[in-house]
């Protein structure tokens, strides 16, 4: 039987190589709307095809169980070590539901997405997960029964998830989301989500500022903000809501130079609301001082990533404004692609 040392001292690429079964999901990125979005605004997410986390499963010695194991951070987790691991309760209760039976199983994953950043990557390995135990289940689940394992997942460690992040990533499309406010005893209405057209893929360079940041953090002093200054706030919030309308038409007739202003415009909106950094101005500036077609933060901000719409002759000067400016490193995708 392999030590815990042993299994992790395999690269995760032999590992997913020799796996008996495999699978994938993207990453997320907000495109607008951030932190308006609480407030009853819109946002839209789209899903990053090819920046992905990757599980693979073999079966494992017997007896052992279920065992997670975690290439990126090194650590292995099974019913002795880590019996209230989010992931690891994750796979027991999508057995459960799969109705599998023989649960000696070792499964591995890898991501490439930055984790604590605003880009989905807990969605995106606890999807992976589901989808890889439903392959060796012999099970094709679809997207939105996907969407509501990982969901219920999210709920249960994380209180009350927004629903993007599962739903961009188990379904791989760009969505338009709206939610309207609490209503006074407290309750929540269920989301709007719609399907969201991009009629032409745009290049998106994304600087990682390395700074990670819990996203309930902004998000409560951005709340503590709009008690104090609640018309101050909602015409903010209003204003952003009006630029996510607009980005929606760029997207659906393709207008790459006028989604860049927008995106600017949105920029300006986050700083005045006070979630972004000095390292993500810092980065902002630095892409559009090199060519890009507009920059801003994505997620909840202090801290996390940025994103450039970039033209393939501005690309390569945008990469290395971003790297020359601290960005600890640089991610390139394409948007709008069908996955």
């Amino acid at each position: 039987m392999q030590s815990q040392r042993e299994k992790l001292a395999k690269p995760f690429a032999q590992v997913w190589t020799e796996a008996d079964y495999r699978a994938s999901a993207p990453a997320k990125l907000i495109v607008c709307g951030e932190h308006a979005v609480v407030y009853g605004q819109p946002a839209i997410a789209v899903a990053l095809s090819d920046i992905r986390a990757r599980s693979a499963l073999s079966c494992g010695p017997r007896g052992s169980g279920p065992q997670i194991i975690a290439h990126d951070l090194q650590t292995v987790w099974n019913r002795e070590t880590a019996a209230d691991n989010p992931l690891l309760q994750l796979v027991e209760r999508t057995l459960e539901q799969l109705e599998v039976a023989e649960r000696d199983l070792e499964i591995s994953f890898s991501s490439e997405i930055p984790i604590a950043s605003g880009m989905g990557s807990g969605a995106a390995i606890a999807t992976a997960l589901v989808r890889v135990l439903a392959a060796y289940a012999g099970r094709e689940l679809r997207a939105g029964e996907i969407s509501a394992m990982v969901y219920a997942s999210e709920q249960r460690f994380h209180g009350t998830p927004s629903g993007i992040d599962n739903t961009v990533v188990a379904y791989e499309q760009p969505i338009w989301y709206q939610r309207p406010p609490a209503q006074p005893d407290g309750t929540r209405p269920a989301p709007s989500i719609e399907s969201l057209q991009i009629s032409a893929p745009f290049s998106i360079l994304i600087g990682d500022t390395g700074i990670r940041s819990a996203t309930h953090r902004p998000v409560g002093a951005v709340r503590e903000r709009w008690q104090k200054q609640p018309e101050r706030y909602n015409r903010l919030f209003d204003q952003i809501g009006a630029i996510s309308a607009q980005i929606r038409s760029c997207l659906a007739s393709g207008d790459h130079k006028a989604l860049g202003a927008l995106l600017d415009a949105n920029q300006k909106l986050l700083g005045q609301i006070g979630v972004s950094l000095p390292k993500l101005n810092q980065l902002v500036r630095a892409a559009r001082n090199a060519g890009a077609l507009g920059a801003k933060l994505s997620g909840a901000g202090w801290g996390g990533v940025m994103f450039a719409l970039v033209t393939p002759e501005s690309r390569d000067a945008v990469r290395q404004a971003l790297l020359d400016a601290g960005a600890a490193r640089v991610l390139e995708t394409l948007v709008g692609v069908p996955s």
